[in-house]
C-alpha cells in the first residue's frame, strides 16, 4: 500500500477553483493553474497515500469500470506516473473524461469514508491522465494486424467512443457515425466548456484517429443515402450508441409561450459559444430572469452557462425536497447517498428552490413568457393549498432529464424490439432482437451517467469482437442492465 498510516496524517484536499468573478467572465475550466490536474500535482502524491489499499476494496464496487484504484494510488505515491497510467487505462478508456465528470460513486464507496472524508479517487485519477498526456506517455496503439470484419458504431457519445476505441483495437475496422458537426456527442455539446475544455476531448479523438478509427460527421444514419437496410449490408456488424435523446416534457397551460426551451436546445449552442463560434439566433440568458426547471447536473450546467451570459437572475427548480448534507439514514455506506451536494455552478450564483411543483407558464400581449406559476408540494408530490405564487420568468429551460432514444428514423428501420421504457431491448451480450446489432450506453439502459456509458461501452465490443471471430480477449466490466450499488 502506499503510506499505512496516510489517512491518518493528512486531510482530503481537492483542486482550488478560480474566483468566481473571474471565472463567471469565460467558459474556461473553472480551475486553477491552467487545469485541475496542474492544479493537483502539488498535493496528489500526499492524497495518494491516504488510500487504505483495504483487503475488500470497496471502491472497485462502487466504480462500474472496476478500477483498480488502490493499486494506482500506490504507485503514485511511489513516483510512477507512467505505471499509474496504464494501470488506469486497464479499466477506463478516457479517464480525462470521467476524471473531470463522473460524480464519483467510488469515493461514496471509500472505507476510509466511513468515518471521515473518502480518498480524492477521482482528483488523482485526472492528474495521472492529464500528466500522461502533457509528457507524451499516451500514444496511438494500433492494431498489429486486422481481421478483416468491420463495424459500424452509430453515436460518438462515451458509449460509442469507448466501443469504437475496443474494437479497433482488436483489429477491426471501425466507423464512428455522428450527426453533428463534430464527433464527441453529449461531451462536446452538453457538457460546458467550464465543466470540460474540449481540447480533452479532442487529443483523445486524435489518439482513436491515429489508432485507425475513422469518423464520419454529419451524417444522420437512417436518413438519406444511408439507410439501416445499407448499413447492415456494408458492416459485419452495427453498434448502437445513440443515447437517451428525448427529452421529457412539461406539458401544463402556457408550454406554447416563446420563451421555453428544453436544455438541450440551449446548451449547445453555448458550447458553441465557448469555442469561440458564431452561433445564429441563439438563446441567451442576458439580463432575462432565467428559470430552470429540473435540479441535476444538467440543470446545473444551464445554471452556470446563464451566469456567464449575464442573466438578471437564475432560479432553478426542484419538485424534490432539499437533500441533507449527511448522508440518510436509509442510504448508508458504500451506496451512493443522496445528499446536498454544490457544484461550481452553484457557487456562482443564483437560487434554489425545493420541493415546488409548475402549474402555468403566464405569458404576455406577444405571446413570450413572462413568469411562472408555482405551489409547494408534501412528501407525496401533492399540492400544499396557500402556497402558491408567482415568479418572473423571461426564459425557462427545462432540465428534467431523458426518456428513451428517438425512434423515428435508424430504430425504427432496424426493427429493433424496445422495452417497457421506450429503451432498445437487449440480450446478456448486448446484442438487440436483430441478429448483429447491438445496443450500449443510454439507448439501452437508459439515462445514465459517463462512467456507466463507458462500461457498457467497453462491455459491448467484448460482446461484438465474440460475434465476429468466436471468442474474445477484450475486457467486459459489466453486464447489461447492471445497476449501481444499492441497498
Amino acid at each position: 500500500m502506499a503510506d499505512p498510516k496516510g489517512f491518518l496524517k493528512h486531510e482530503r484536499q481537492v483542486a482550488g477553483r478560480r474566483p468566481v468573478e473571474e471565472r463567471v467572465k469565460d467558459f474556461n475550466e473553472v480551475y486553477t493553474d491552467g487545469g485541475i490536474g496542474r492544479a493537483l500535482l502539488p498535493i496528489i502524491n500526499t492524497q495518494a497515500s491516504r488510500c487504505m489499499d483495504c483487503g475488500i476494496p470497496f471502491c472497485h464496487s462502487g466504480c462500474p469500470l472496476g478500477n483498480i484504484i488502490p493499486e494506482w494510488n500506490d504507485l503514485v505515491y511511489r513516483g510512477d506516473w507512467d505505471g499509474a497510467a496504464d494501470r488506469l487505462h486497464k479499466t477506463n478508456n478516457f479517464p480525462e473524461f470521467t476524471g473531470r465528470l463522473c460524480p464519483a460513486p467510488c469515493e461514496t464507496a471509500c472505507v476510509v469514508g466511513i468515518n471521515q472524508p473518502a480518498v480524492t479517487i477521482k482528483n488523482v485519477e485526472v492528474s495521472i491522465i492529464d500528466k500522461a498526456f502533457e509528457s507524451g506517455y499516451v500514444r496511438p496503439e494500433a492494431p498489429e494486424w486486422l481481421s478483416g470484419k468491420t463495424v459500424a458504431v452509430v453515436g460518438s457519445g462515451p458509449a460509442g467512443l469507448a466501443a469504437a476505441q475496443q474494437l479497433t483495437r482488436a483489429g477491426h475496422t471501425v466507423v464512428v457515425y455522428e450527426r453533428a458537426d463534430k464527433p464527441g456527442g453529449l461531451l462536446r455539446y452538453g457538457i460546458p466548456e467550464f465543466k470540460m475544455e474540449k481540447k480533452h476531448l479532442d487529443r483523445r479523438l486524435d489518439q482513436m484517429r491515429r489508432e485507425g478509427t475513422v469518423f464520419r460527421s454529419g451524417v444522420e444514419v437512417g436518413e438519406g443515402t444511408l439507410s439501416a437496410e445499407r448499413l447492415q449490408e456494408r458492416f459485419d456488424a452495427v453498434v448502437l450508441a445513440i443515447g437517451s435523446t428525448v427529452p421529457r416534457d412539461l406539458p401544463v397551460p402556457g408550454r406554447e409561450l416563446n420563451g421555453i426551451h428544453q436544455a438541450m436546445e440551449f446548451l449547445p449552442q453555448g458550447n458553441r459559444e465557448g469555442v469561440g463560434e458564431v452561433v445564429p439566433d441563439q438563446i441567451r440568458a442576458t439580463d432575462k430572469h432565467v428559470v430552470i426547471i429540473g435540479g441535476g447536473d444538467t440543470g446545473a450546467d444551464c445554471l452556470g452557462t446563464s451566469i456567464r451570459h449575464g442573466a438578471a437572475s437564475v432560479t432553478q427548480l426542484e419538485i424534490m425536497p432539499q437533500p441533507t448534507e449527511d448522508r440518510p439514514a436509509g442510504q448508508p455506506w458504500p451506496t451512493y447517498p443522496m445528499i446536498y451536494r454544490v457544484s461550481s455552478a452553484h457557487e456562482e450564483g443564483g437560487e434554489r428552490v425545493y420541493s415546488v411543483n409548475t402549474t402555468e407558464f403566464v405569458g404576455d400581449e406577444n405571446g413570450n413568457v413572462k413568469a411562472l406559476r408555482l405551489v409547494e408540494v408534501d412528501a407525496s408530490f401533492q399540492p400544499v393549498p396557500g402556497t402558491e405564487k408567482e415568479i418572473p420568468a423571461d426564459l425557462v429551460l427545462l432540465a428534467m432529464g431523458f426518456l428513451h432514444p428517438e425512434k423515428d428514423g435508424l430504430v425504427d428501420q432496424l426493427g429493433v424490439e424496445l422495452d417497457e421504457r421506450g429503451n432498445v431491448k437487449r440480450d446478456k451480450k448486448y446484442q438487440s432482437s436483430v441478429d448483429g446489432v447491438f445496443v450500449a450506453g443510454d439507448a439501452g439502459r437508459g439515462q445514465s451517467l459517463i462512467v456507466w456509458a463507458i462500461a457498457e461501452g467497453r462491455s459491448a465490443a467484448a460482446a461484438v469482437d465474440e460475434f465476429l471471430t468466436g471468442s474474445t480477449d477484450l475486457p467486459a466490466p459489466i453486464p447489461p442492465n447492471a445497476r449501481p450499488l444499492t441497498v
